[in-house]
């Protein structure tokens, strides 16, 4: 007996995702891996009075990278004549799921200039992401969403290649994606930004595998692994010192019990 197939037409928040990865192929990407040390990162946090995730903390540490290597903050601006755009501050996107009506929906929040925020504050953000009716968190999104696709799609591509300020606001200079949350690794996944950020699941003894996406027209490998090297340095040293100084501070979220991996943007893992 042959099996019966339903169909139905995508909705326009899958449509969308479609239409980035789609748009996100046509970038000669490649991947760089870094096993990094995090235990005392790890033990820094847990000690925290208040709440911090470890997508705030890779948030912040690999924006104050960028803020030492410009050509983390640029990309390929143009098409007849390219040339290379640089933004003065980092714009993180960072990807969120939620579940709306039963059923898994992608979104992008982006972050201005985190390198310049407190880590409390950008977590107020990450969380607001998750909790926030859609149409106060996501309104340029669920405008984008609301397009004709073609219309849509021409919109994206034209974000991609403008050297506009806006496209750093509409695209982002760098994103994070993560399944650690869940116990899962992606080491490869579609972006629009020269650079996207991965890690995996926290290992008993405090490793952690971070990739780092790269658009190979803007960036060479040793580049990439060095800014790697840079990270883990930064989160050891920048990011473990300013969780120490929240030790003493009231706690504005209720503290997590839980052990490694921890979710990588609330109670669901970025994607």
């Amino acid at each position: 007996m042959r099996p019966s197939v339903t169909s139905e037409r995508l909705s326009a928040a899958r449509s969308c995702v479609a239409d980035v990865a789609r748009l996100g192929r046509e970038l000669p990407l490649f991947p760089v891996e870094r096993t990094m040390q995090l235990a005392p990162v790890a033990e820094a946090r847990a000690a925290a009075a208040v709440r911090v995730g470890w997508a705030t903390m890779f948030l912040k540490a690999y924006a104050l990278v960028a803020l030492e290597m410009p050509v983390l903050r640029s990309w390929l601006a143009g098409r007849v004549r390219p040339r290379l755009a640089t933004a003065d501050r980092s714009v993180a996107t960072l990807a969120v799921n939620r579940i709306e009506d039963g059923a898994d929906r992608l979104l992008w929040t982006r972050i201005t200039a985190p390198e310049t925020l407190p880590l409390p504050q950008i977590q107020r953000t990450v969380d607001d992401s998750l909790t926030k009716p859609l149409d106060e968190a996501f309104p340029r999104q669920l405008e984008l969403e609301g397009l004709p696709a073609a219309l849509r799609r021409t919109i994206l591509r034209w974000n991609m290649r403008s050297a506009s300020p806006k496209r750093a606001t509409r695209i982002g200079t760098f994103s994070l994606s993560t399944l650690a949350g869940l116990g899962a690794t992606n080491r490869f996944h579609p972006t629009l930004c020269t650079t996207s950020l991965s890690y995996a699941p926290l290992e008993a003894d405090g490793r952690c595998l971070v990739t780092l996406i790269a658009d190979h027209r803007v960036v060479d490998g040793a580049a990439v692994a060095r800014a790697l090297q840079r990270l883990e340095q930064v989160l050891a040293r920048d990011i473990v010192s300013e969780i120490a100084s929240l030790r003493g501070a009231p706690s504005t979220a209720e503290p997590r019990a839980d052990g490694d991996p921890p979710p990588a943007a609330g109670p669901r893992a970025a994607a």
